[in-house]
């Protein structure tokens, strides 16, 4: 019950705006201002009990306690490591960010992109924090996180070895706002080590709320330079990196100076000209602050004295600052990726900056309801959960590809950096397109079921199933109605997950699953229509009082069905047969008169009909996606979060279910339909029950 009122709750305050970049979520329920006006009252420096200066704080495993790499570490404030500590000196730039002994160059160089678009810069690190004016020791930073943004507060308490930064710092030394980002963004994963190794998109995408794409340089698209500029005009944050073929390549030097394994951060891209034609050029940084390319173009390549003057000293900086120049044919060859984050439309102003549409969905995978796994794995697969988008304008921009609608589909698997100090690590994901046949069209309350998916071939799909973060990708489709089916590789893997379309022209986008409705068919009996040898067998059945108690209900059923040997079970419990007598009982006396036990019975052989007919394999027990056909066959129209309450409260831990719960499931189904109707009076779908009604209700 607490995860349904989150989850309701969550909903209420994201219509509320709750969880916007103007409205940011206050991480672990610590409210900036409020702390630092404590601190700047008492007269203390802020220090944070919720990311204390302790070695669980660095990491878990090679930056865990017993590390030597941990060893003589001490957590100092800037105002203690410099005599005039600045957190942004100036104008934040890209040389503010250089790499210490964490693996998080990624992070380094989507932090160094950011830096090139300041109202993008200034959503994750607000201005309103110095060392001087209201210094508290304690700085704040925002981020975005599966479709929310995050304010997340830390102190200024940074770890040391050395006398030296021991993580992120920047190049002129006295300036520290990237070094409280990184420290605050560890906070936000669980530790420092949980940042190490990861894909530059994910930073982009933690600090800007858009969607990635990757380009494979070894086959590059037709007109990558040309996205390549408009990437940069719209502001977007671009990275690349270099493929590694074993770990011994792991940021191992190339004699042209470039880094393996690395991720590099692209800053321009320009065309020059070069002995009477031009060049396309490309401005790419190492995070590292030093390093840097030695080829054509590098800082001092002869090729520089065949340009206009202008362009030299436009282009040109010859200082060892790890930021480089090179021909983009040689950054195709070089280079193995490509990765552009495009931003969201509320990230972006101006009125001739061309904007994206963006939709999004939050759902989840759960065993034995809504992760059934890739197409390989046909008789779950229709399960996961579906979406439709409606594409219906073409593009105005043939030269970027093929006429037709341009989309990026991005399905992102939630919070598994954080759970890496539990062991987890990320699923292997994925999704795949069909094009919605016309009788679908604009319908939204309807789950495409197993034939649908063994008849039809898929339009599109992710590039890959990979154990990244996103897996995203960029199409162009006919217009027309799709269906996206984001999944897991392997069926069975529970995990919350966050899908997002981009699209150049407005789409409808819209989630779709089965009504909630009830169809069961009313099985009218009357006292005539039940033939003298039942009558008998119930007078002998109820004893005195000519009615069936629960604990009598309980008696009769076990011993019938304990003797069947086509069916699991371990009989009818109590609580089971006071739903059954709930259902029937109308004189409220807590049992069962005759009609009412004939009715009971009737219910009973349908039910065990519809078991054994649904149990496909004949094990004699039912599994979870057999128990989501049967409950609709026996008249229930669920959505995926009932099926996800079923499976939970009725399945065995193999996610199998017996007779036993089977009846009862049906039937607190039928109870809860029917008391609803019977209060919804006027037919509006919504009732109002006072407090002492409502625990009456539920503790049916």
């Amino acid at each position: 019950m607490p995860g349904i009122v989150d989850r309701l709750q969550h909903n209420r305050d994201k219509a509320c705006g709750i969880g916007s970049n103007s409205h940011a979520i206050k991480y672990l329920n610590q409210d900036y201002e409020a702390l630092r006006r404590d601190c700047l009252d008492r007269g203390r420096l802020f220090e944070d009990e919720s990311f204390e200066p302790l070695p669980s704080s660095l990491g878990f495993n090679e930056l865990g306690p017993n590390s030597f790499k941990v060893r003589g570490v001490t957590w100092q404030r800037p105002t203690e490591l410099c005599r005039n500590p600045q957190f942004i000196a100036k104008n934040a730039s890209r040389t503010d960010i250089c790499q210490g002994a964490l693996g998080d160059c990624w992070l380094l160089a989507a932090i160094a992109s950011l830096t090139l678009n300041k109202q993008v810069l200034y959503r994750v690190v607000p201005q309103d924090q110095s060392f001087e004016e209201n210094y508290a020791g304690i700085f704040h930073f925002e981020f975005w996180q599966f479709g929310e943004w995050v304010d997340v507060v830390v102190d200024d308490r940074l770890p040391i070895r050395d006398g030296k930064l021991l993580f992120v710092h920047s190049e002129e030394g006295s300036e520290f706002w990237s070094a409280l980002l990184e420290k605050a963004y560890a906070k936000l994963n669980g530790c420092y080590e949980a940042l190490s190794g990861g894909s530059t998109v994910e930073g982009f995408e933690d600090f800007t709320g858009g969607i990635a794409e990757r380009h494979e340089l070894s086959k590059p698209h037709p007109h990558l330079f040309k996205i390549i500029q408009k990437a940069l005009e719209r502001g977007s944050l671009l990275g690349c990196s270099i493929d590694i073929t074993s770990a011994a390549d792991s940021e191992a030097v190339t004699y042209s100076k470039l880094v393996k394994g690395h991720a590099y951060s692209v800053t321009a891209a320009e065309l020059v000209e070069y002995m009477g034609a031009l060049e396309r050029l490309i401005r790419i940084r190492n995070p590292w602050g030093q390093v840097e390319w030695n080829g054509d173009w590098s800082d001092k390549s002869k090729e520089w004295r065949y340009v206009s003057d202008d362009d030299r000293s436009r282009l040109l900086s010859r200082c060892d600052d790890g930021e480089f120049w090179m021909s983009f044919s040689d950054f195709l060859r070089e280079y193995s990726r490509l990765e552009i984050c495009h931003l969201t439309p509320d990230a972006l102003t101006g009125i001739d900056i061309k904007k994206w549409a963006e939709t999004e969905f939050e759902e989840s995978w759960r065993k034995g309801v809504s992760a059934g796994g890739c197409r390989n794995y046909p008789r779950t697969f229709w399960t996961n959960p579906q979406f439709v988008v409606k594409l219906s304008e073409m593009d105005d921009d043939p030269d970027e590809g093929e006429d037709g609608c341009t989309f990026i589909v991005g399905v992102m698997q939630k919070n598994k950096r954080r759970r890496r100090k539990m062991g987890e690590d990320m699923d292997t994901i994925g999704f795949a397109i069909y094009e919605l046949p016309e009788e679908f069209s604009g319908r939204k309350q309807v789950h495409l079921k197993q034939n649908f998916f063994l008849r039809n071939r898929s339009a599109a799909r992710s590039e890959t199933f990979i154990n990244l973060r996103e897996v995203s990708n960029h199409f162009s489709l006919p217009p027309g109605e799709y269906l996206i089916v984001p999944s897991t590789f392997e069926p069975n893997k529970n995990g919350d997950f966050y899908v997002r379309v981009f699209t150049e022209k407005p789409a409808d986008f819209h989630e779709i699953d089965d009504p909630v409705e009830c169809h069961v068919e009313e099985i009218d009996i009357d006292k005539d229509d039940i033939c003298d040898r039942f009558q008998r067998l119930f007078g002998q059945l109820a004893g005195h009082d000519v009615e069936i108690s629960a604990f009598e209900l309980k008696k009769i059923l076990n011993r019938v069905v304990l003797r069947r040997d086509d069916i699991k079970t371990t009989g009818f419990s109590l609580s089971t047969c006071r739903n059954m007598i709930s259902l029937l009982d109308k004189d409220g006396s807590g049992k069962l008169g005759v009609v009412e036990f004939k009715i009971l019975w009737t219910k009973i052989e349908r039910f065990l009909e519809l078991y054994k007919e649904r149990d496909a394999d004949r094990s004699g027990c039912m599994s979870s996606s057999e128990m989501r056909m049967a409950v609709e066959a026996a008249g229930f129209s669920l959505n995926n979060p009932l099926h996800q309450i079923i499976v939970a409260r009725y399945s065995e831990p193999n996610l199998t279910i017996d007779f036993d719960n089977f009846v009862c499931c049906l039937t607190r189904l039928e109870l809860l339909f029917d008391t609803f109707k019977s209060l919804d009076e006027d037919g509006t779908g919504k009732i109002k029950v006072g407090f002492s009604e409502w625990l009456d209700l539920v503790m049916l």
